[in-house]
């Protein structure tokens, strides 16, 4: 996976005395998840997080633990969220029929489930976790239960268009993970674009694309 963009350090906070816990709390895992994504979980720094929150390193720790169990903390929420999204918009509860506009859907949903915290997509992502920890069983779970929904997904595409090859639908798969990647990290480029106007821009590439291979229809 090609190293995430580093986004400008957030300057750090003033001091958080008479702050609630809760909100201490999230300004913590905003800052964590702005520095795992930055610079990975190995080359993260638990110091750094502190100073963006404007607290000690021992605060820290006092609230999380370990640095696996802060990084675990920061990537339940956008791990769940991703899925639930992903699920929704493909259909898997059974309430939204599956149809040529889906990928879109998908794309909607991750753009909105990333939004206000694009770089959790690289903690997600994460390649240097250390191997056999719960923090990478986890973050492999992720992985593995994304990576299904896109196989079963493509595979539907392919059905519909009249390939039953599983080999097809096994490329599709992986160009459909790296499209998606490649989606977001160009998007965390561009902080301006919002999930709407990115979705927007996709269904324009879609349709541009279409028309590469002769097909004038866009769905």
């Amino acid at each position: 996976m090609a190293t995430p963009p580093t986004p400008p350090a957030s300057p750090s906070k003033a001091g958080t005395k008479g702050v609630p816990r809760h909100r201490r709390r999230q300004q913590m895992l905003e800052a964590a998840t702005e520095e795992f994504g930055a610079h990975g979980y190995a080359a993260a720094s638990l110091p750094a997080i502190a100073a963006r929150v404007g607290v000690t390193k021992t605060l820290l720790h006092q609230y999380f633990g370990t640095k696996e169990e802060l990084y675990l903390a920061c990537l339940v929420p956008v791990g769940d969220r991703l899925l639930e999204g992903i699920r929704t918009a493909m259909g898997s509860d059974g309430t939204t029929p599956h149809t040529p506009h889906t990928p879109l859907r998908v794309l909607d949903s991750i753009f909105t489930a990333l939004e206000g915290r694009r770089e959790a997509w690289f903690v997600l992502y994460d390649t240097s976790l250390p191997p056999g920890g719960e923090a990478a069983r986890r973050a492999a779970a992720y992985w593995t239960d994304i990576d299904r929904l896109a196989a079963g997904g493509t595979a539907e595409l392919l059905r519909a268009a009249g390939s039953t090859d599983p080999l097809d639908a096994d490329a599709l798969k992986y160009v459909w993970r790296d499209l998606v990647a490649t989606l977001v990290r160009w998007w965390v480029k561009h902080p301006e674009q919002t999930p709407a106007a990115m979705t927007r821009r996709c269904a324009r590439l879609f349709a541009a694309a279409a028309t590469l291979t002769g097909d004038g229809s866009t769905g």
